[in-house]
Formats: structure tokens, sequence, C-alpha cells
């Protein structure tokens, strides 16, 4: 006679058949299109070697701001990914999105629980025998047990409408959108130091210029009143010397408050105090760096917040398919075994050996439209994922625009500037010599000073704007020029 089969091993046979066909309900995801232009308007190149940006936010950015050339900067920068409270934050939610993948794969194995217990029970003396009592009466007597019992439970949903596969699907994508986001974090905190340094060294050639004219001013004065002790000019020339003195050292000390606002925010960026850094004075050293004649719009694949937004609509997208999922029966398998004894010596014995297995089925048959309102808010929400993602990806465009276009006038507009720093400059030695030699009062001096030191501020102002729209325009394309190799 062949050999019965054990019915545990029937069951699992059983579920392996019912997993193979199985299939996820929902909308497989596809990526949604985003308008992308054939090339960057202000770039001024054939658009032949372009293509539609896709994010590519897995490519190293490197140290993209040693581009600059200034060691000052290259040694701060170094300071952000390791001490920026920022990226340490960003740092955490990546982590706990990757632990939250985790846990949803989790729901791909079973569940195994055990217990053990002592029970001890008395049964109500009017439903027991009864005893003879000496005088031939029967008087019902209780009976108290005791139970002992040790037991393995075992509960294993099985997929076969693809739930935890579009869970998982979720949880995956949102933990590569936490880590675009970190990405994105990490590349602004860079961006804003490198903003800063310039602003602060812009800061910095402004007070030189400054304090250089307090000097000159000085001298000025100086000259203009041995002018009027000995009765060549009037007093309204040595007001006017001081006036425009004190005028420019108070504008110098003005430039202070900036200054030291801007390296406190470098401080904080680096995770220090403000008390804990002092960055010495020093005018901008570096030139911008040379902007390449071609940008192919694949480095908008760099952007890191592009590349987050997509995530976050296969995030959404997989979400529909869980509540597609709750339309139908949850499958399970249930099995259970242990050990049940009166005595505790006879526990873990043959004889008190117990099991159970079996398949179940749960299916909600009347929720008062609950999962079809899920459905609906989960379509919806893709839909604004769809959107966020789209306008990401036009913001990304119009930032390269903006900072190509600023890029590109601020580099006329300093040329001009050149010109009319010259032309201010001979206006003031003429000036100089118009007084000096009597033909004019020190109020064309003092006209002709302002203006040649307005123009010197605006040469100054315009390198320092310079500096800040080639930071801004490498944050625009993602960090750094050059397309880097996947980590």
């Amino acid at each position: 006679m062949s050999p019965r089969p054990d019915p545990l091993c029937g069951a699992l046979a059983a579920a392996v058949a019912l997993l193979l066909p199985a299939c996820a309900v929902g909308p497989n995801y596809a990526k949604p299109s985003a308008p992308a232009p054939a090339a960057f308007k202000e770039a001024s190149v054939e658009p032949s070697e372009w293509k539609v940006a896709q994010p590519g936010d897995a490519f190293a950015r490197g140290s993209w701001w040693k581009i600059f050339g200034d060691p000052g900067l290259d040694a701060l920068e170094e300071q952000v990914s390791p001490a920026n409270q920022n990226v340490a934050q960003a740092e955490a939610r990546y982590r706990a999105a990757r632990a939250a993948v985790r846990q949803t794969r989790a729901d791909f194995y079973p569940t195994v629980t055990g217990a053990a217990s002592v029970t001890r029970a008395r049964a109500s003396a009017a439903r027991s025998g009864s005893t003879a009592a000496s005088d031939g009466t029967t008087t019902p007597s209780p009976v108290t047990t005791t139970l002992y019992g040790a037991s393995a439970d075992t509960s294993w949903e099985l997929d076969v409408w693809g739930r935890v596969r579009r869970n998982v699907e979720s949880s995956v994508a949102s933990a590569e959108a936490a880590a675009a986001d970190l990405e994105n974090v990490r590349l602004s905190m860079q961006a804003e130091l490198a903003v800063d340094w310039f602003q602060l060294h812009g800061y910095d050639a402004q007070k030189e210029l400054l304090e250089t004219n307090v000097t000159a001013q000085e001298r000025a004065l100086h000259l203009t009143r041995n002018r009027h002790d000995q009765g060549v000019v009037s007093g309204v020339d040595v007001a006017q010397a001081e006036t425009l003195l004190e005028a420019t050292r108070a504008q110098a000390i003005d430039l202070g408050i900036g200054r030291a606002q801007t390296e406190h925010a470098i401080a904080v960026l680096v995770g220090k105090a403000p008390a804990d850094l002092t960055i010495p004075p020093a005018k901008i050293g570096v030139a911008p760096p040379a902007i390449p004649g071609l940008l192919p719009s694949e480095l908008l694949e760099r952007r890191p917040d592009v590349a987050g937004a997509e995530r976050r609509t296969a995030s959404a997208n997989a979400l529909i398919g869980v509540a597609v999922a709750a339309y139908f029966p949850k499958l399970s398998l249930d099995a259970s075994a242990g050990f049940l004894s009166g005595t505790l010596a006879k526990l873990f014995s043959a004889p008190a050996f117990v099991w159970s297995v079996g398949p179940s089925a749960l299916a909600t048959l009347f929720d008062a439209g609950r999962r079809r309102a899920v459905t609906q808010q989960r379509r919806a929400e893709y839909d604004e994922a769809v959107g966020a993602y789209r306008e990401t990806a036009l913001t990304a465009f119009q930032e390269v625009e903006d900072q190509l276009v600023a890029l590109r006038l601020l580099a006329r507009e300093e040329t001009q500037q050149a010109a009319a720093v010259a032309a201010a400059e001979r206006s003031l030695k003429l000036a100089e010599n118009r007084y000096q030699g009597g033909i004019t009062t020190y109020l064309e001096v003092v006209i002709a000073q302002s203006a040649a030191l307005s123009n010197e501020r605006t040469a100054v102002d315009l390198l320092t704007r310079r500096m800040t729209a080639s930071v801004n325009l490498v944050r625009a394309l993602g960090g750094g020029f050059e397309k880097g190799k996947a980590p």
C-alpha cells in the first residue's frame, strides 16, 4: 500500500501552485514624459548632440568646486559632507528609507511565533462526577486540572495579487528618492558655501577699495587744510573734503555687517559655531571658470531633485497597485505545531504532539466605498507626483537658462564697467589738477571722487556676481561640468 501523503506537504504544494501564476494588479510604471528643449536658448550651441534629459543622480559629482582653483574654498568644502547638519539629517532620512525597504521585504516571508503556557483550571462541581459518602449519599466533587503547552505558529501571506510586491516597489522608489534628496542637500550646501565664500571676499575687496580711498582722501583733506591756512581756498572746500572722508569711512564700517554675517553663515555650513571660525580678509583671487561651448542636456540628468521627483512618481504609481489589491481576497497559509500535556514530564513526548495546517482567505464584502476612495486617492497622488516631476524638470531648465544669461550679460557689463572706471579715474585726475591749479573749487573734486569710487565698487560687485553666477550654474547643472562615473 502506498504511503499516505502528509497534509502539510500537500498544503505547501498548493501554495506554490497558487503563487506561480500570480500577478501584480495595478498599473505598471512608465516614466512620465517631461517637456525638454532641444538646446538651451542662452547657450548658442548646435543642438545636434543634445538629447532628452534623464535622471542620473547615481553619477558621482566629485569635487566640482575645484574648477575655481581656490585652495581656501577647497579646504572648507571638504568639511561640508561630514559636518553639515542639514546633510546629516538627509543622510538619516536615507537610512530610514532603506530600513523601510527591508521592513516591507520581510512580508515576502512567513511570520513565525512561539508560545509556552501553563493553565490550571477547576471544572464546575455540578458538571463533574459524584463521590459516595459513608452514609450512602453522594456529593459532587470538583475536578482541577493543569495543562502544559508549547507551540510554534506560522502565518504566510500568499502574494497572489502583488500587494506585497507593490509595497516593496513603492518603498524602493522612496528610498531612491531619499538618496536623491541627500545628494541634493549636499550639493545645495556646497553651492551655498561657495556663494558665501565669494561674497565674503567681495566684501573684503570693497573694504580694501574704500580704505584706499580713505587714505587718498585723508591726504586730500590735509592738502586742502594747508591751502585754507594759506588763504587760497575757503572753509567750504575743507568742509566738503571732511564730508567726503567721513562718508567713505562710514561705508567701510557698514561693510563689516555683511562681512561678519556671511562669515557666520559659512561657519554654520561647515558645522561650527560662528565663534570658532575666522576667515582672514582677502580679495577674490580667481577668475570665473570658462564655460564649455556645448552644454549637453544630459548634464541635467545629474540634477538630484529631478531624479527624486521621478522616483516619487514611481512610488506613487506602486501604491495604486496596493490599493487595487485590496479588492481581492487576502490568501494566507497558517500552520501550528506544538505539544500539549497534563503533566510537565510528558510535555515533549510523542503522544503530546499536536499540529494543524491550512489555507485561509479573507475578503471584504462591504466597506461603504472605502477601497474605492483609497484607490481614487492613490491615483490623485500619482497625478500630483507627475505634475511635481514635470515642474521640477522645467524649473531645472529655467535655472540653467537664468545662470547662462546672467554670465553672458555680466561679462559684457563687466567690460563696459571697466571702461567706465577708466573714464572716472581720468575725470578725477583732471579735477584734481584743476583744483590744484586754482581753476575750480573742491566740489568738482568731490563729485569726481564719488563717481570714481562708485564705479570702482560696481566693478568689484560685478566680479562677485559673476563668481556667484558660476557657482549657481554648477548647482543648476547638478554639480560639475563633466559627467562622472557611476559609483
